[in-house]
């Protein structure tokens, strides 16, 4: 199976697929993150995150 990368509008309770895919790249860790499982990401930023432990760091970060 071929990995693309989606292209992602982030929502504040949602997303919206801009660009057909089946993953995002965690802005952080670099992660591949598959789009069934996104959960965390910030909106102001429009970035992807692996875990809630990737979103702090960004957070303490900023």
């Amino acid at each position: 199976m071929n990995k693309k990368l989606a292209k992602i509008k982030y929502l504040p309770n949602n997303f919206e697929i801009l660009e057909q895919g089946d993953h995002v790249i965690c802005a952080i860790s670099g992660k591949s993150i598959n789009l069934e499982y996104l959960n965390y990401w910030n909106v102001d930023l429009q970035e992807p995150y692996y875990s809630y432990k990737e979103a702090a760091i960004k957070k303490e970060n900023n």
